[in-house]
C-alpha cells in the first residue's frame, strides 16, 4: 500500500512537471523561461524602431527579427516545401490567397481568441485573411486604399475642375473620368496624358469590385462576371483614346512621366504617396488626391501568420497582436506610411495632418474614407495566375484586335485553369 502511495505521488509530479515543460502555450509574461521567436519580414513591411520595443514588450522572449530580401515570396515557399527553417511567425503580402490551400500548414488564429479583437479591424480586411473554410491564417496589418492622384495645375490649364470635392463630383466614374482626358488631351495637342497605363486602369477597376474571378466555392466566373467585361472595355477605350502615356509603375519613364508634367492623374494605392514623392520632387505641391472615379478599392496591404512549424504559438501570437493593434498601426503610419487597418485611426490627428507635398491638403482624409468603403470580395488561390493572363494580354492590346482580344484571352485563361 505504501509503494503504491508513493508511485502515485511521482506520477502525479511527473505529470506536471512534463505539463509545463512541453506546453506550446505558456503565457511568455508569466513564465520565467525565456523562448526564441524568428520573424520574417520585407523592408518597411513593419517598422524596424517598433520591432526593437517589441523585444522590450516581450521581455520572456528572444525575438529574432529576419529582414528579407530578394523574392520573399518564392523564399518562404520554398522554405515550407523544404519543411525546415520556417519562422515562428511571418508576414504576408496581398498574395495570401496562394496560400489557402496550405491553409494546414499554418495555425488558425482563432485559436488564439483572434475573435475578441476583430472589431477594431476593418471588416474587409479580416475577411481576407480568412480561409473558404473559415481558417484565419492572416492577421491584418497595412491597407491599401485607393484614390485618384491629380495635377491641380495641369487640371487647371486644361479647363478642368481643381478642387478635390469638385474633381470627385464632376469624375465620380469612369466613363466621367475618360471626357475629362479627352478635354486634357485636346487642351495639351496629345503631349499630356490623363493616365499612366493601361494596365493600371484595369487593376483598378477591378479592385473596386466585390466580384472578381472566382466564388468562394471555387468556381470560375470571370468570363460572365460584367465587371470583368466593363474594367477591359474601359481600359481598351483609353488606349484607343490615346489618354494613356504607357509608362508602368517602378520604372523610369513613369518617373519621369510624373516629374515632368507628362502624366497628369492616376488612380492609386495610398502607398504610391512615396514612390510619386521620390519620382517627382520637381512637382511638389502641385498634386491633390480626392476620391476615385468608380468608387472605392484597394490594392495591396498585408498580414501576419503563424506556422505551424512555431513551438510558440500562442507567444507568436501575443507578439502579433501586440505589433497590429490601433496604437502600433497608428505609429507605422507615421514612421513608415503604412495605412492602417484599424478604422479608429482615422480619427486621429495624424491622419489629418497637411502634406506639403500635395499643397497642404490632408490626403489622409481621403484615403480614410476609401478604406471605409472598400467592399467585401474574394480573390481565390488562382487570382494571381488568372488575372496576369489577362493583364498580359490587355499589356499587348496595340498589337491585338480588340474586337477578339477579350475572348482569346478568356480562352488562355481556360486553358491556364485547367493545368
Amino acid at each position: 500500500m505504501k509503494q503504491r502511495t508513493w508511485s502515485l505521488v511521482i506520477l502525479i509530479a511527473v505529470l506536471v512537471i512534463s505539463g509545463c515543460s512541453s506546453s506550446p502555450t505558456a503565457d511568455p509574461l508569466s513564465s520565467n523561461k525565456k523562448i526564441t521567436l524568428t520573424l520574417w519580414y520585407w523592408n518597411r513591411s513593419i517598422d524596424d524602431q517598433l520591432l526593437q520595443k517589441a523585444k522590450e514588450q516581450f521581455p520572456n522572449i528572444h525575438l529574432v527579427t529576419q529582414k528579407i530580401g530578394g523574392d520573399f515570396k518564392s523564399k518562404l515557399k520554398t522554405t515550407m516545401a523544404a519543411k525546415s527553417g520556417e519562422p515562428d511567425i511571418v508576414a504576408l503580402n496581398d498574395w495570401i490567397m496562394e496560400l489557402f490551400p496550405s491553409q494546414d500548414r499554418f495555425y488558425d488564429l482563432y485559436e488564439f481568441g483572434a475573435a475578441e479583437v476583430k472589431d477594431q479591424y476593418l471588416d474587409w480586411k479580416w475577411q481576407q485573411g480568412v480561409t473558404p473554410d473559415g481558417q484565419m491564417i492572416g492577421f491584418p496589418m497595412d491597407t491599401g486604399p485607393t484614390a485618384l492622384f491629380y495635377r491641380e495645375d495641369l487640371f487647371k490649364e486644361a479647363g478642368l475642375p481643381t478642387d478635390p470635392e469638385e474633381v470627385h463630383k464632376q469624375m465620380s466614374t469612369w466613363d466621367d473620368y475618360r471626357q475629362a482626358g479627352l478635354t486634357l488631351k485636346e487642351a495639351f495637342n496629345g503631349k499630356v496624358f490623363m493616365y499612366d497605363n493601361i494596365e493600371n486602369v484595369y487593376n483598378e477597376i477591378i479592385s473596386q469590385s466585390d466580384k472578381k474571378y472566382f466564388t468562394p466555392e471555387g468556381d470560375f466566373i470571370g468570363d460572365s462576371n460584367e465587371t470583368i467585361r466593363e474594367a477591359w472595355d474601359m481600359s481598351v477605350a483609353f488606349h484607343k483614346d490615346g489618354l494613356i502615356a504607357n509608362a508602368d509603375h517602378w520604372t523610369p519613364e513613369w518617373n519621369a512621366g510624373v516629374n515632368k508634367g507628362k502624366i497628369a492623374s492616376f488612380v492609386g494605392a495610398v502607398w504610391m504617396k512615396q514612390p510619386l514623392q521620390e519620382a517627382a520632387p520637381d512637382t511638389a505641391g502641385k498634386w491633390r488626391v480626392t476620391r476615385a472615379p468608380g468608387g472605392d478599392g484597394n490594392v495591396g496591404g498585408s498580414f501576419m501568420a503563424i506556422p505551424k512549424s512555431s513551438e510558440h504559438p500562442k507567444e507568436a501570437f501575443e507578439v502579433i497582436k501586440w505589433l497590429q493593434n490601433p496604437e502600433n498601426q497608428l505609429t507605422m503610419f507615421k514612421t513608415t506610411n503604412l495605412f492602417p487597418s484599424t478604422p479608429s485611426a482615422y480619427d486621429s490627428d495624424t491622419i489629418r495632418e497637411g502634406e506639403p507635398f500635395f499643397g497642404g491638403q490632408a490626403t489622409g482624409e481621403v484615403f480614410a474614407e476609401s478604406a471605409r468603403n472598400v467592399q467585401i470580395s474574394f480573390f481565390g488561390e488562382r487570382y494571381p495566375a488568372v488575372h496576369g493572363v489577362m493583364t498580359r494580354w490587355l499589356n499587348n492590346i496595340a498589337n491585338l484586335d480588340p474586337a477578339t482580344a477579350f475572348d482569346e484571352a478568356m480562352q488562355r485563361v481556360e486553358r491556364e485553369l485547367k493545368r
